[in-house]
Parts: structure tokens; C-alpha cells; sequence
């Protein structure tokens, strides 16, 4: 039985992986082609288990990834996620980048493990992040790097 949930999760890892799955419904019957009968229940857990989490994407909706889907860690990473934000602003002391719904804490995480110019942290909350900008670096500066690292991912 335990070979069988391995085997399974191994299963859901690829698909995940391999493509666009927005549903568990759209997930089991992927794994029902392959052989798999799962209910939602054992879908539900073997998700958890995986640590998959839903993630925004551009043309609306969520989909499914895995926690070690790679994160940007440069600023070429980061311009990946370019098609996550949707304004930069600055204001007297830090800036405030907005989001899809639900994205932001994927935006920030990238921020700060990129360490663009000027950058001290970011506080993410579901679809607006704060960036305090390190002493001395004004927001303003800090928010044309970050539309310039955007930009070049368009």
C-alpha cells in the first residue's frame, strides 16, 4: 500500500510539472488516465504531503506547483516574474509594488533572495508588497530598477 502512495505522488509530481493543472478535478482524472483511482480526499492529503501550493497566473485563475519549483534568485530570475506586477510606486519612505491576487509573497520571496540594488526587505501580504529601500537609497531610485528588471521580461 505504501509503494502504491509513493508510486502515486511520483505521479502527481510529474504531472504538476509537466503541465497546467488549475483543478484536483482536472488532477485526478489525469491521474485516472494513467491508472491511478483516487478520491478528492487522497488528492487533498498527497497535495499536502507534496506541498503543493496554488500559484496566480496572468490569464486569471491559479495553478499548481510544487515547493521546489525554482525561485528567482537574480535579477534575470526576477524578470521572469514580470507578468506578476502590476504597478511599482514610490512614496517619501519605501515602495510599494502590487500584485496579482495572491502573488505577492512569490514577488517579495524573489526580491529578496535577488538582493536588487538598494533593497534592505520586502513585507508581502497577498496582493502588495512594501520594499524598505536600504540608508541612503531613495524609493524612487529603488522603483526604477525594479520597472527596468520588469521590463526586460516583457
Amino acid at each position: 500500500m505504501a509503494d502504491a502512495a509513493i508510486e502515486r505522488r511520483e505521479a502527481i509530481r510529474r504531472l504538476i510539472r509537466s503541465r497546467v493543472i488549475s483543478t484536483q478535478e482536472e488532477l485526478g482524472e489525469l491521474l485516472g488516465s494513467e491508472g491511478y483511482d483516487v478520491t478528492q480526499a487522497t488528492l487533498s492529503r498527497d497535495l499536502a504531503r507534496l506541498g503543493a501550493r496554488r500559484a496566480p497566473r496572468l490569464e486569471g485563475g491559479s495553478v499548481y506547483e510544487l515547493p521546489d519549483a525554482p525561485v528567482a534568485d537574480t535579477p534575470d530570475g526576477l524578470a521572469r516574474l514580470h507578468h506578476l506586477v502590476t504597478s511599482i510606486d514610490d512614496a517619501d519612505a519605501m515602495v510599494v509594488v502590487r500584485t496579482l491576487p495572491g502573488a505577492a509573497s512569490v514577488v517579495a520571496l524573489a526580491i529578496d533572495k535577488g538582493r536588487p540594488e538598494g533593497v534592505l526587505g520586502t513585507l508581502a501580504g497577498d496582493d502588495t508588497i512594501f520594499l524598505v529601500p536600504t540608508r541612503g537609497t531613495r524609493p524612487g531610485k529603488v522603483a526604477k530598477t525594479l520597472r527596468t528588471i520588469w521590463k526586460k521580461g516583457n
